[in-house]
C-alpha cells in the first residue's frame, strides 16, 4: 500500500523569460502583480494555461498575455451583445432545426466533450483554452435571429461562460449573472453532451489517390462503402487524377477518408 498522500501529482515546468530561467540575478523577472493590476487576475490566470500544457515549461510573452486580454474582453462583448439583443429570455427549441442551426449545435457538444476530456482525465488546459476559442468563433459569426437559432446561441453562450469559468473565474461569474441566474457559478453543475446534438446528417470524407490528399466530399452518415465509392470517383478533382489510370484498390475508411490505389 502506497504511502503518499495523493493518488495522482501533477508537476508543473519552470517559467521561462527570453529563454531562460527567471532570476532576480538575471533580471529577467515579471511581476505578476503589475499585470494583474493592468489586465485583471483572469487574464494572467488564462494565459498561464494556455501559453503551454502544464508539464512543460512556459515562456512567457507580454504580448501573449495581451492576447488573453482580447479574448477575454470578445467573449464579454459577444455575451453582452447577444443578451441585449434577446432581451435575457431563455430560448427553448421548438420543432427542427434547419442545417446550420444543427452544425452549431454539433460544434457547442463537441466542444463540452473535449473541454471535459481535457480538463478532467488529460489535463491538458491549453488544448481546452483553444477548443473554446474555436467555438467563440463560431457563436461570433453565427447570424440568425430566428427563434431557434436565439436558442442555440444561448445554449452555446451560456455553456462557454460555464466552460470557462475554471480559467477566468471573474469576468464569467459576472457574466452569468448577466445572463439571470443566481446561484455562483462555482456551484453549478458542468455542462452535460447532449448525445444527440452529436448525430450528423452528413460527415465530410477526405479522397486520397495513392494517399495523396486531392478532394473532399459530404456524404449521408447512413452511406454504404459503394454509396461512398460513387461519389469519391465522381468528385472533379479526383477526376483528373483517376484519367488514364488504372484503379487497383479503393480502401474506405468509415467516416474518415477514402484512398484509391492506382498505377
Amino acid at each position: 500500500k502506497s504511502d503518499e498522500p495523493f493518488i495522482n501529482l501533477l508537476t508543473q515546468g519552470m517559467v521561462l523569460k527570453d529563454g531562460a530561467k527567471m532570476s532576480k540575478s538575471k533580471g529577467n523577472t515579471v511581476d505578476p502583480q503589475e499585470l494583474i493590476d493592468q489586465y485583471g487576475a483572469d487574464t494572467v490566470r488564462l494565459f498561464s494555461m494556455f501559453a503551454a500544457p502544464p508539464e512543460q515549461s512556459l515562456e512567457w510573452s507580454d504580448e501573449g498575455v495581451e492576447g488573453a486580454a482580447r479574448y477575454l474582453n470578445r467573449v464579454w462583448y459577444q455575451v453582452t451583445q447577444f443578451l441585449s439583443s434577446s432581451e435575457g429570455k431563455a430560448y427553448a427549441f421548438e420543432g427542427d432545426l434547419d442545417k446550420a442551426q444543427k452544425e452549431l449545435r454539433l460544434k457547442i457538444h463537441q466542444t463540452i466533450e473535449k473541454v471535459t476530456s481535457d480538463i478532467g482525465e488529460r489535463q491538458t488546459f491549453n488544448t481546452a483554452i483553444a477548443a473554446m476559442m474555436e467555438l467563440t468563433n463560431a457563436l461570433t459569426k453565427f447570424d440568425d435571429d430566428s427563434h431557434n437559432g436565439m436558442a442555440v446561441l444561448h445554449e452555446g453562450w451560456n455553456n462557454l461562460v460555464k466552460m470557462l469559468s475554471p480559467f477566468a473565474p471573474h469576468v464569467t461569474q459576472v457574466l452569468w449573472e448577466h445572463f439571470g441566474h443566481q446561484q455562483l457559478l462555482c456551484d453549478v453543475d458542468w455542462p452535460d453532451v447532449d448525445k444527440s446534438a452529436l448525430v450528423q446528417d452528413e460527415i465530410e470524407m477526405v479522397i486520397q489517390v495513392n494517399g495523396k490528399l486531392r478532394g473532399k466530399i459530404l456524404v449521408a452518415a447512413a452511406a454504404d462503402k459503394e454509396e461512398i465509392e460513387v461519389l469519391a470517383m465522381a468528385e472533379e478533382n479526383v477526376k483528373r487524377f483517376l484519367e488514364g489510370k488504372t484503379i487497383r484498390k479503393v480502401i474506405v475508411v468509415p467516416k474518415r477518408l477514402v484512398n484509391v490505389v492506382v498505377s
